[in-house]
Parts: structure tokens; sequence; C-alpha cells
């Protein structure tokens, strides 16, 4: 090992398999991001460390491997808590690497508790404490990041890093790939006969549940359980025609009504959250409720649940119709039914005519609404409705926090579970932008589609630069209402005044334009041609569509975000 020790840092982690990095260079973390850069991961850099941080989460999460933040000590980390709060609350593995004051420097006006900072947001606290231990205390963080899902904070002093490195024995390398956690076998046949005696069983899977998907569809396809995800893993299930899309709030009238009617709920890698189970609304009256989640801590940390199953989903659905296809009890085995193996088989769900409802009913864009539009305003439903058939099918949406975020997570069809980007465990509006952005560099074979509200995008418009000198073919729609639409209409009546939350009406494409963007303003169904054209190609720059829209009255997700609130 020769160098320095931010050598040594940058040189560790491009090592251990980092994937890209996002930062905002300053003094203090200027020689570890060249020695990442040197060592071969990208850098791109962020208008803001805010920006950086939710960059290297979406990253992260659609691409599967460990993104790294940049920051400057100090102050630099304080304008990514944030970003750093969400991936934190997500558990989204990710390095943050921040440079913090020498030791010595009591009086330094960088100087903050990093630490307890780091700590207060969720995130894991390390560091870098001598150039001897450099690699030992980065593969330390790398590992933690992996292994237990934990956003790190990796804080490297100004004093030591610019010291010679010094070997003492510890290499970095690739980690060994992460051995799944086993079901236990008592657990594996409880859940089975809950399975079995079950007769409307819905299975929804969340984030933990995202590599689970053939076996999860697999093991709903002998029981006749109807599938289901939360807003995280979106578009998991996507063509199975038992899918019934997103369960919680962005739910159709239909797919609400089924899940509350169903006798069995399994979360697999879902938390059963206020949001997915509407404050408990979808869990019906003497239903039966099981978790399946590798962390202890996450079994029946929302609801009481009637099971709770330690294991990894894959591995524990697997092993459920293992036991089922051998215990030959309870319902006969029904052959010819696309089943290998004998044992257990059972409609469930799976009547006749329930995939034409399906098909027709579970998602809004099949529900008849009425058009609010008006001369100057268009209705956001048939906006989302129009623009889902303009965009290409292989896209990748992200998603912004507002009262507008149902009508692209709702409409937009997403292709698979790495088509939807959600970035909303803080439930802080302003991320959508940098979203988009890292989803985007994770997936350069989709078109990145951001939907975000007027407040959001300008809270994060500093970024619209950094996606024009990527060279972006990037689409967002603004769903402009002028306001922080959420709280115009939480709010009403007396003693409520709006005027703190309400705007003037901002020309959005113009800013647009004046980043290098393309932008346009969409009033009617008849201005999206400009949309269409863009779609034609050659798409060289970022597409802004300023959608001025008719208000809904509250859309119909938001009275359910701010209950209990």
């Amino acid at each position: 090992m020769t160098g320095t020790v931010a050598d040594a840092v940058g040189q560790a982690l491009a090592a251990l398999g980092a994937g890209h990095v996002f930062g905002v260079v300053g003094s203090g973390n200027f020689a570890v991001t060249n020695s990442l850069r040197r060592a071969g991961v990208p850098f791109t850099a962020a208008r803001h460390e805010g920006g950086a941080a939710t960059m290297a989460d979406a990253y992260g999460r659609m691409s599967g491997r460990v993104g790294v933040v940049s920051t400057h000590q100090g102050c630099g980390l304080t304008n990514a808590v944030t970003g750093i709060g969400e991936a934190a609350k997500s558990r989204t593995p990710m390095i943050v690497l921040t440079a913090d004051v020498a030791g010595s420097a009591v009086r330094s006006n960088f100087r903050i508790d990093q630490d307890a900072l780091a700590r207060s947001v969720g995130a894991v606290a390390e560091r870098v404490h001598s150039p001897a231990s450099a690699v030992a205390d980065t593969v330390r963080a790398y590992r933690t990041a992996v292994s237990e899902r934990r956003t790190v904070v990796l804080s490297l002093p100004t004093d030591v890093q610019s010291q010679p490195a010094r070997h003492a024995g510890h290499d970095a390398g690739p980690l060994p790939p992460r051995v799944p956690v086993r079901p236990g076998a008592a657990a594996v046949e409880e859940l089975a006969g809950l399975i079995r005696a079950a007769h409307r069983p819905v299975f929804i899977a969340g984030r933990g549940g995202r590599q689970a998907g053939p076996q999860l569809a697999e093991l709903a396809a002998a029981t006749g359980a109807l599938l289901a995800t939360s807003a995280v893993a979106h578009g998991l299930f996507e063509g199975n025609p038992y899918n019934l899309g997103i369960s919680g709030g962005f739910s159709s009238p239909f797919t609400a009504e089924v899940i509350a009617g169903a006798d069995l709920v399994v979360g697999w890698g879902c938390t059963l959250n206020m949001w997915t189970m509407r404050h408990g609304r979808l869990i019906g009256p003497g239903a039966t409720v099981a978790q399946v989640d590798v962390e202890d801590a996450a079994l029946g940390a929302n609801r009481p649940v009637d099971l709770g199953v330690l294991g990894d989903c894959a591995e524990t659905a697997s092993a459920v119709l293992a036991a089922l296809r051998g215990t030959g009890g309870g319902i006969a085995s029904m052959a010819g039914a696309g089943q290998s193996g004998e044992g257990h088989h059972s409609a469930g769900y799976r009547t006749p005519g329930m995939a034409d409802r399906i098909a027709a009913e579970a998602r809004w864009n099949q529900v008849d609404t009425e058009d609010l539009s008006t001369a100057g305003l268009i209705d956001p439903r048939v906006l989302s409705r129009e623009l889902d058939t303009i965009l290409p099918a292989e896209r990748l949406v992200s998603i912004d926090s507002g009262n507008f975020m149902g009508y692209p997570s709702a409409y937009l069809k997403v292709p698979d579970e790495f088509g939807f980007c959600f970035t909303q465990a803080f439930q802080s509006i302003g991320l959508g932008l940098a979203t988009a952005i890292g989803a985007a560099v994770a997936r350069p074979d989709r078109l990145p589609v951001l939907g975000t509200g007027d407040g959001g995008f300008l809270m994060a418009i500093s970024e619209l630069e950094t996606a024009v000198r990527l060279g972006l073919p990037l689409v967002v729609i603004v769903y402009n209402d002028a306001a922080y639409g959420a709280e115009v209409h939480h709010f009403e009546g007396e003693p409520f005044d709006h005027e703190p939350v309400t705007f003037p009406v901002t020309d959005i494409a113009a800013i647009a334009r004046g980043h290098g963007a393309e932008g346009v303003v969409v009033r009617s169904v008849t201005d999206l041609d400009a949309v269409r054209a863009w779609v034609a190609g050659p798409r060289s720059a970022p597409l802004v569509i300023d959608a001025r829209i008719a208000s809904d009255g509250g859309a119909w997700w938001l009275a359910e975000a701010f209950t209990g609130h």
C-alpha cells in the first residue's frame, strides 16, 4: 500500500465493489474523491450535497450496487443530511464518505459532532482512526453497509487522510456473497398450515421481497394467492394476470376491496405499515396475518401478526412450497394444473373470471373518473393517462412527495421492480429530481421519468443543471398547482390561512429552458403533441413538462397520509 490514507481509502472502496460516487467536492474531500476516480469508480458532481446523497440512494436501489456520497466536513455533511436520513430509513446500503476536522482543530468553524449527527437520522457512524487502521476501518464500514443493509457515514479526519498509508495486514477485496437467512422448519410448517387452510390468500411483497419475485409467484400459483406489492416494490409482478398492483393508498377501489376480503395476508419483506395497509383498513375482520422478514425487529413492528417468520423471502417461499407439495394433505393435488410435484394445490382467490376482473379494474387507468379539466387547466388523471400511452414502456419512474404523487405512481405503468424508484421513507419533498438522476445513472437502458410537484421541483432546481450536463433523456412531469397542495387540501376552513402555502403561477418551462433543458407548458391534451415530438427524438436534453393542473379537491391518498400526524 503506497500513497496517503486518502489514497488507501479510495482504493479500498473501489476494490470492495463501490459502484458510483456522487458528491460536491471541497478541500476536505478533494483527495479521497480523486482517489476513487483514479481507482475506476465513476463520479458525478452534484450541485448540492443533499442531491448527491439522494442520487446515491436511488442508484443503489436500482443497480443493486453500493453508492457512495462524498462530502466536505461539517457543512458539506449537514447539507446532505435529509438525503442520508431517507437512505437510512429505507435501509439502503450506502457509504457517506465525509471529511472531518483534525482532532486538534477544536476551534474549527467546521467542527460538529458528525458521529452523533449520523446516528440521529438512523445511519451508522464509522470513522478512519489512523493510517495503520485505515483499510480495516473502510472494510468494516463497507461490510456493515452491505451485510446489515445500513447507510454508513464514514468520517475521514483531514489530519489522518493526509498521512502516509501504512499496510497493517488488511486487504480490501470483494466481500463474499451474503448467505441468505434460512427459516426454521417449525415456522415453515406453521406458515404452510396457514396457507393450506386459507381460501382467499393475498401475498404482499415489499422491498425485502424484490429479489424473490419468481419464488413468490410460484408459491402463489400453487396456493391460489393473489399478488400485490407495497409502493417500493411496485412492478415486481408486472405481467402476472393475478397481480393486483400496489396495496395501500394508491390501490384502485377494486384492489382495495379484494385485499380487504382476504382471509390470509402474508407480508413478504413488507412491514405492512399504515401506508401499505391503509391504517389497517385493508385487513378484513377475522383475517389471519403473517409476515416474513430477515430481521426479527421488523416482525410485528407496525401491526400485530399471527405468525412472524424469520427468514429470507426467496428461501422461505421455496421451503413453504416444498412443505406443501410434500404433505399430500388438505386439498387434493390437481394434476395438469401447471404445477410439478405432488401435494397441495388450491384455486384459492384465483376463481374463474378473477384474472379478467383484475385486467379490467385493478389499475386506475381503467377506472372511469370525471374529467375536471377547464379552459386553462388539465385534469391530472387525464394528463397521466395520456402520458402513459405516449412515453416508451421501457421506463424508470421516480416519484417526489406531495399531493400529486398518486398520479404518476398509479397511472404510469412500469416494466418490473427496477422500473419504479420511490424515495418516500422520510416523506420529504424535493428529493424527486435527484432520485431520477441517480436512478438514470443506474439504468441508462431505460427512459427516466420523474413525477414531481412545483414545490418539490423548485426546491431541487439546481440539480436540473446536473441532468442537462449529463445529457440525460429525462422526462420531468411537474404537476403544477402553484401551491403546496397537500396543505391546501388538508387544512380547510377557519382558522387556516392558505397564503403561506400558495404562490403565483411560475413559468417552470421557461426556467427549464434557462437551464438548457427543453420546456413545454401543458394545459390540455392537445399540448401533449410537443411531448410526442420530443419522444420521437433525438432526446438530447431533458424535457420538463410544466403541467398546469386542475384541482381534484384533494387526492384520494392525501387524507390517509395526514391521518395520525
